[in-house]
């Protein structure tokens, strides 16, 4: 599986620093999927409490399902706004298009012609930590969304 980030440098440090922990976040909830655990590092780095739960029980809705997923997802059109010193959102689509369940078990690929429920929209708010690193701290996804079908 590999997430591509386009478009996600925008020349100002800050604004960049917030979209590489946003794009971190995805990428640590995208490695729970693929191993097969939510108690990676990455997990509890880029995700703060109010974030975290939620984000656990995603990726163990997959786990228990006996799902993972293989190919590649693209992730386009990053906005970013900066509300203080540590608040700030991000908001962005993701094309998984070409992104694909897999069975564990078998490794049987569902290979299903994706439709308009694959590309989301992610709206996400982060939280700067002390140690400088902007965690997620919500967020909300929309499937389907107008705003990304490409």
């Amino acid at each position: 599986m590999t997430d591509e980030f386009v478009g996600w440098k925008t020349g100002d440090a800050t604004k960049d620093a917030v979209l590489l922990d946003a794009g971190q976040a995805q990428t640590a909830m995208n490695e729970a999927i693929l191993k097969g655990t939510t108690d990676t590092p990455d997990m509890a780095f880029y995700y703060n409490g109010n974030a975290l739960t939620p984000s656990v029980q995603w990726a163990r809705k997959w786990l228990d399902a006996g799902l993972t997923y293989t190919g590649a997802t693209r992730y386009c059109d990053p906005k970013v706004e900066i509300f203080g010193e540590s608040s700030a959102g991000v908001s962005y689509c993701a094309d998984e298009s070409k992104a694909y369940n897999q069975v564990r078990k078998t490794g049987k690929v569902d290979r299903t012609p994706a439709g308009n429920e694959a590309y989301v929209r992610y709206d996400t708010p982060l939280e700067k930590s002390r140690t400088g690193v902007w965690q997620t701290s919500g967020g909300t996804s929309e499937r389907g969304s107008r705003t990304c079908l490409q």
